[in-house]
């Protein structure tokens, strides 16, 4: 956008003289606003970049400025960010004070969400996403929030703001993803996997950061996504303040709690469970030479939910290559 600033500065004193105000004018499309008249996506759902990468990308902008247009929808008189978080953060961390946007205006919420999934897939690529913005991307393309064709719409647009050919740059053909197995098929993944990422899309905030960071397994995460926010805020502040710890064990037992899920009837399982041994399921042996090689930087207690997952990934990749 440098290369063009002057032009366009000339052009909008011009029309300064002309109207006796100042006046934003588009140009190509292009509008720069106020970096801070632009507000975040209300359910954004990706973390914004932190450490070197962002680093990086207030390096770039400060030496090139912002070069591809951020998308923003204006609703209700104020301007939301669709495409753009990153960039608009990186910006103002670079000082700048105008953006270069393309307004976009007769959208539904679900239209607009589609730009945010859509955009941030292409940017990162899925594979790098964390858990809880991998379930936000396979909830929104299988539950197909808008009309097929509108959607089509949406993804070639972004692919022309991008240059790049949508089919082959993100890998989507909406057109196939008639049902779970079809999204697990495009991603690699099973369709009970694809269920249960759909399933964490319901989780809480707080959960959502711990499903993140490697503290809430997904099969654990799975089970505590039935419950109610309210109840959904009961378990995080129970483990927020250590009094439980969110294995497959202590979720799948909140999960069939009959009724209204409150923190006594949770300490009063979580007591329980410490006070006797498990009477069910069989003990298994690792040896010495296979425990120092996945588990010497491992708690003894975190050993168990591990070797779930593991064992879960490894009987679902069964299911998909179709071995016996």
């Amino acid at each position: 956008m440098k290369a063009n600033a002057p032009k366009r500065k000339v052009f909008n004193d011009a029309l300064d003289v002309l109207c006796g105000e100042d006046t934003a004018v588009p140009v190509n499309g292009i509008e720069m606003l106020p970096i801070d008249s632009v507000h975040p996506f209300r359910k954004h759902p990706f973390r914004l970049y932190e450490g070197e990468r962002l680093d990086d990308m207030v390096e770039s902008i400060r030496e090139h400025g912002i070069l591809s247009p951020l998308i923003v929808w204006k609703n209700s008189g104020s301007y939301e960010m669709l495409a753009g978080h990153n960039r608009q953060n990186a910006g103002r961390l670079a000082g700048l004070t105008e953006i270069p946007v393309i307004v976009k205006r007769d959208l539904s919420e679900k239209e607009a969400y589609v730009y945010v999934i859509e955009t941030n897939v292409i940017q990162r690529g899925f594979a790098e996403l964390l858990p809880s913005e991998k379930a936000a991307v396979l909830a929104e393309r299988y539950e197909k929030v808008i009309s097929q064709g509108k959607r089509n719409d949406i993804l070639q647009e972004i692919a022309r703001l991008n240059d790049s050919d949508m089919g082959e740059t993100c890998g989507h053909d909406v057109h196939k993803l008639k049902n779970r197995d079809a999204v697990g098929k495009e991603y690699g993944m099973t369709g009970r996997n694809i269920a249960r990422y759909i399933r964490v899309n319901q989780l809480s905030q707080p959960l959502k950061e711990r499903l993140d960071d490697g503290s809430l397994p997904l099969v654990a995460a799975v089970d505590l996504s039935y419950l109610s926010d309210e109840e959904q805020n009961v378990v995080s502040e129970l483990a927020e303040q250590g009094r439980i710890k969110l294995d497959g064990k202590i979720t799948r037992a909140i999960k069939d709690i009959e009724g209204e899920v409150t923190a006594d009837r949770i300490m009063e399982f979580a007591g329980n469970r410490t006070q006797k041994k498990a009477d069910t399921g069989r003990n298994i042996k690792l040896s010495a030479d296979v425990y120092k090689r996945y588990f010497a930087d491992t708690k003894p207690d975190d050993v168990a939910g591990i070797v779930e997952e593991a064992l879960t990934a490894w009987f679902e990749n069964r299911e998909m290559t179709g071995a016996s």
